[in-house]
């Protein structure tokens, strides 16, 4: 189940922290006599606010399937005393 919006925070914060990162790193390549070990960081980095992007998106598809599933069978339960209420 997809969400239809048109703005979604998480892909935007992906996309910048990706972006900004590459930049980053070609502007220290250009820039240091030595630029390796702070694009390494700058990469660490760049992959630990992916990890989080991804735990975090898990964390909200999982919480919404959670409450999907809780209100389905509500609804099925009101509607199965209804039914033997008749």
């Amino acid at each position: 189940m997809a969400q239809n919006t048109a703005f979604d925070p998480l892909r935007a914060l992906a996309i910048a922290s990706q972006a900004i990162g590459f930049i980053v790193i070609f502007a220290l390549g250009t820039t240091l006599e030595s630029p390796r070990p702070w694009q390494g960081l700058t990469l660490a980095l760049m992959l630990t606010i992916a990890l989080v992007v991804a735990i975090v998106r898990r964390y909200r598809n999982n919480r919404r399937r959670k409450f999907l599933d809780e209100r389905r069978e509500r609804l099925l339960n009101d509607d199965d005393e209804d039914s033997t209420d008749s």
